[in-house]
């Protein structure tokens, strides 16, 4: 049986569950998430836990069970605490602002690069090399700081460009370095 699948998913006071056969709705004080899960999995209320079951040991099953336990615990801690990312900004004139509700990245391209933050999603700047992606679905906020990181990636001679925070980038030597290491 799954390890993960097993453990049941404590629920606090403020969240709400409601279980219409597979199709799932999590309500709490941040939001509301709402997800269809297959049809194979079962969910049950327990003693102030919810807990994912499955009918039998079938391959597909054993997949899904996991899984499944791991979205619903996210949409729980997504509701009540929310979920964020932070990147940083690394160059020289590489600066963010917010313009409204759009984010505005200067990263050495010819025009300023806007973007504006999917449903659900929540972006802030701290200082003008910080960016702070929140929102409480665990995907969303994942996928929002990938396309914004996927704007300059981090370039392995000088390491400029978006990173995660306490990302580390492999350098290269370059030319230089190699010229050096041949003699």
């Amino acid at each position: 049986m799954s390890r993960v699948g097993r453990q049941p998913i404590p629920l606090s006071p403020e969240v709400q569950v409601t279980i219409e056969g597979s199709h799932v709705s999590v309500r709490g004080p941040k939001g509301e998430l709402v997800r269809q899960f297959p049809p194979e999995i079962r969910f049950q209320i327990e003693a102030g836990q919810l807990l994912v079951l499955r009918a039998d040991d079938a391959r597909r099953q054993r997949a899904l069970h996991g899984l499944s336990r791991s979205l619903l615990a996210n949409m729980v801690a997504g509701v009540r605490e929310g979920y964020g990312k932070t990147l940083e900004l690394q160059g020289v004139g590489y600066r963010a602002a917010m313009q409204g509700d759009k984010l505005v990245l200067s990263l050495g391209f010819s025009h300023p690069v806007e973007v504006a933050p999917p449903p659900g999603i929540t972006f802030e700047v701290e200082g003008t090399s910080r960016i702070r992606v929140t929102g409480i679905d665990k995907e969303k906020v994942g996928q929002a700081a990938a396309d914004l990181r996927s704007i300059r990636p981090p370039e392995p001679y000088k390491g400029k460009g978006i990173r995660y925070l306490g990302e580390k980038v492999r350098r290269k030597a370059g030319k230089a370095g190699k010229a050096a290491k041949g003699r």
